[in-house]
């Protein structure tokens, strides 16, 4: 590290569960927070580990995530991949001199074979990084990277976030795939399900969002039981709160959706929209994401006639999608499959009335049918239709569901109760790797003790990164460093094993986030030397993560 980096860290004293500040490098292969589910899980559970008085140091490549600004404990590193799907030239070739090692040539020749080479070359490039830095941090923390760079040893306990698995998303996109060209294309975009299923078998630790989550990890990706935990996510609810001063616009219905991916179910939502205008001929749809020109999305508005009542917005702020959910009579989510369902939380939270399907985990963030929100099955534009035209015209339901909704979400879903409940998983990890089995593990000197350093950036590689003598200074901010690629080769890994206690799944409750007992996991570093990654075998694109906020910038 340099010495800007070095002087990056723990606040003084303890942090609020009263033992020592951990220091955590949590990854993220892609970090837009406008885009993405990923990146809005590491911006705000950053800013909340960091509040509860951590070190948080974001490790992340293009797009890089976005942190809150003026945090102390909060910094950014960025570990630059050769971003081949930037705009405006995305699938691009890059110029000779930007190669610099081998994981740069096996980033280009997958995407020339149709995969998705970010998640393996990121963790290829994480583990060099981490290894160079041995020493600070006590726990690194993935974020669905699940690439094969991360077996062994990292030079940390490893805890590994897994929203829900993407074979879910594999089957729905072959499923609605048509010709052969198109399904060969899909199969092999989604070939890095193969090294998911791999890596997650071998993770010690794994922390999912929902209990529905949790039990199709281990049935789709065959994880033990007692290695996966649930810790709920949530919403932002002092930005997604009512303001009875934004007045509502009649008929509007607001979703946040993904047009080109089936899971998302828009094209039901559309189907239902002309169902509901026979009997509300002022509804419309505002929907926050890219339009698309073509697909079934695009067909289904032509062939219903309703070209002046769906709208796309894309490039809003955090603010105005705030006001524009807050001005709609009603918020719907119409997946056919959701990991969690940030969309239907932060819907909640704004005190709007919700329609939401029973796909996946939803029901486990909108509650009851009746009593939080309006439940139909997933795929049904019947059954939206009616859920929809009811709300529409019952303004005393609307009051009451939106009302309902708000006090949910501020009972089980906040991004303080999801920092706690991490926070405590890592103290467990710790914990077992240095065989004390204490909670609050971590605790005594502190080697590494820093204090946090205004905005800089700078250029290291990790070699000399690695070397730097540690410095002090006293200012509030995050600190971003860049580093090139370094070193061409990783090291090896080292064997270890997994042990842990088996935990209750389910709806959060005042107990902890994930609605059962916080403790009684024991974990050790995982991992035995991994197989050649082959070309094909990639890891998760964010489109397919569970949010698609397209906000302020594209993906």
């Amino acid at each position: 590290m340099t010495a800007e980096a070095r002087q990056a860290g723990s606040p003084a004293g303890p942090a609020a569960d009263g033992s020592r500040p951990l220091r955590i490098a949590l990854l993220t292969y892609k970090g837009n927070p406008f885009c993405g589910g990923q990146g809005v899980y590491v911006r705000h559970l950053s800013r909340e580990l960091a509040r509860l008085g951590h070190q948080v140091e974001v490790i992340g490549a293009q797009p890089y995530p976005v942190l809150d600004e003026g945090r102390a404990g909060l910094r950014l590193t960025e570990l630059p991949s050769l971003d081949l799907y930037r705009q405006p030239d995305p699938f691009r070739t890059p110029a000779r001199e930007e190669y610099r090692d081998w994981i740069d040539a096996l980033e280009v020749a997958t995407m020339w074979t149709g995969g998705f080479p970010e998640p393996l070359t990121f963790s290829l490039r994480a583990r060099r990084h981490l290894r160079a830095r041995r020493g600070d941090f006590d726990v690194v923390h993935d974020n669905q990277t699940l690439g094969y760079g991360l077996l062994g040893d990292v030079g940390a306990p490893l805890v590994t976030t897994v929203h829900h698995p993407i074979t879910v998303d594999r089957q729905l996109e072959l499923d609605a795939a048509e010709g052969l060209r198109r399904r060969f294309s899909v199969r092999r975009w989604y070939a890095f399900t193969r090294m998911q299923k791999r890596v997650a078998r071998r993770l010690p630790s794994v922390l999912t969002v929902s209990g529905t989550s949790r039990q199709e990890i281990v049935d789709h990706l065959g994880v033990r039981p007692d290695r996966v935990h649930v810790v709920h996510i949530g919403a932002d609810t002092d930005l997604f709160s009512p303001d009875p001063a934004v007045p509502q616009v009649a008929g509007r219905i607001v979703t946040t959706s993904s047009a080109d991916v089936p899971l998302k179910g828009l094209v039901h939502l559309v189907e239902a929209l002309a169902k509901v205008r026979t009997e509300h001929p002022g509804a419309h749809l505002v929907v926050v994401g890219k339009q698309p020109t073509e697909g079934p999305v695009a067909q289904a508005v032509r062939r219903y006639g309703l070209d002046g009542a769906v709208e796309f917005v894309k490039g809003i702020s955090d603010a105005e999608l705030v006001g524009l959910v807050r001005s709609a009579q009603v918020a719907c989510v119409p997946s056919l499959y959701e990991g969690f369902s940030l969309p239907a939380a932060e819907a909640m939270a704004t005190g709007t009335p919700l329609v939401a399907t029973t796909g996946g985990a939803i029901p486990e963030v909108a509650g009851r049918d009746g009593e939080t929100c309006l439940a139909v099955p997933p795929g049904d534009a019947g059954a939206l239709a009616a859920g929809l035209s009811r709300l529409l015209g019952d303004a005393e339901l609307r009051a009451r569901l939106g009302a309902a909704g708000r006090e949910r979400v501020l009972r089980h879903f906040t991004w303080a109760r999801a920092a706690e409940g991490t926070a405590a998983r890592y103290r467990e990890a710790v914990a077992r790797s240095t065989g004390t089995g204490r909670r609050d593990a971590g605790a005594g000197p502190d080697r590494h003790a820093r204090t946090t350093v205004p905005p800089t950036r700078t250029t290291v590689p990790p070699a000399r990164a690695a070397r730097t003598a540690a410095a002090g200074a006293a200012a509030a901010g995050p600190v971003r460093e860049v580093l090139p690629a370094g070193d061409p080769s990783p090291a090896g890994a080292q064997p270890g094993r997994s042990d842990a206690a088996t935990e209750p799944a389910g709806e959060a409750s005042p107990a902890g986030p994930a609605g059962g007992p916080v403790g009684g996991v024991e974990t050790v570093p995982a991992g035995a030397s991994p197989a050649p990654a082959p070309a094909e075998a990639t890891a998760t694109p964010t489109r397919t993560t569970g949010v698609y906020r397209e906000s302020r910038s594209t993906c």
